[in-house]
């Protein structure tokens, strides 16, 4: 869970890692589901801070209100534009998740390590983020410890570059996006586009029919494994596995039987849907 949800959190928030590993608790709403990015954590030359104080599992962070930012410094550790403060709503499978998250630790930061620090970018990295993306010994199938790779040399900040790309496909307007990832309108469309409740709405629309798609593309092996280490998504799995089953019975007919073979040679590769490219194997 741990490990497994920042990588969600890279992809369905479009925000970036400084901002996510940031985040504490109490800037989660529970009522609204969202998240409010005020500070973000800085990690220099080893030392861990956020609003400007050093923290540690040991040292809490400190509550960084949002009337710091209109101080007008750009010091003390608060994000670098106006722009980058912001909220940003969870569709609604990604909330469960944090939730999920917070209830299984009592520390202040979201994300934390097992002792309960705040996350390293590099530990993050070499534990987790290059292992799913770069895979293990993937060039000797033989060896009992591979795992084939599925993007190599995918970084995490591609995440955020992914979340745009998605919301430009399903249609959302270019103020939208810019206002979820922290960006500010060019020219005079600053002044005169603004973010709607309806254009939010279907930002968490169409992250959701993302998320729903990615757990039907999966094979029956990956959707079994999730549902292990996720028990709460069994659910939505067996309800992905059954609009599967569906497709293929539908293609039992003389037109459809070259789709059904076709279907069955792509369940024995590996799915590059976004649960599996977020490497959940190693999450836990």
């Amino acid at each position: 869970m741990s490990g497994f949800t920042p990588c969600l959190a890279d992809h369905y928030t479009g925000a970036r890692w400084s901002e996510l590993v940031g985040q504490q608790r109490h800037e989660y709403d529970p009522d609204a589901t969202a998240i409010t990015i005020r500070a973000p954590l800085k990690e220099v030359n080893g030392s861990v801070s956020k609003g400007g104080v050093v923290v540690s599992a040991d040292v809490p962070p400190p509550s960084v209100s949002a009337s710091r930012r209109s101080r007008g410094s750009r010091k003390g550790g608060r994000t670098k534009t106006p722009a980058d403060t912001r909220v940003v709503d969870l569709p609604p499978f990604f909330a469960t998740f944090s939730e999920l998250l917070m209830n299984s630790h009592g520390h202040p930061f979201v994300f934390v390590s097992p002792d309960g620090a705040p996350l390293r970018r590099a530990n993050f990295r070499q534990r987790y983020w290059r292992p799913a993306w770069d895979g293990v010994k993937p060039d000797r199938p033989e060896d009992p410890r591979h795992v084939p790779a599925i993007l190599p040399w995918f970084t995490f900040h591609e995440g955020r570059h992914s979340h745009s790309t998605w919301l430009t496909e399903d249609g959302i307007a270019e103020v939208g996006r810019r206002a979820r990832l922290g960006q500010k309108m060019k020219g005079i469309a600053r002044v005169y586009d603004h973010v709607t409740p309806a254009m939010n709405a279907r930002i968490l629309d169409v992250l959701e029919a993302r998320w729903s798609a990615s757990l039907a593309a999966l094979t029956a092996s990956e959707r079994l494994q999730l549902g292990e280490w996720f028990p709460h998504l069994r659910p939505a799995l067996e309800a992905a596995a059954a609009e599967e089953a569906k497709k293929i019975f539908a293609t039992f007919s003389p037109h459809g039987l070259g789709r059904a073979r076709k279907t069955a040679d792509e369940d024995r590769r590996p799915s590059l849907s976004p649960v599996y490219m977020s490497g959940g194997r190693y999450w836990d």
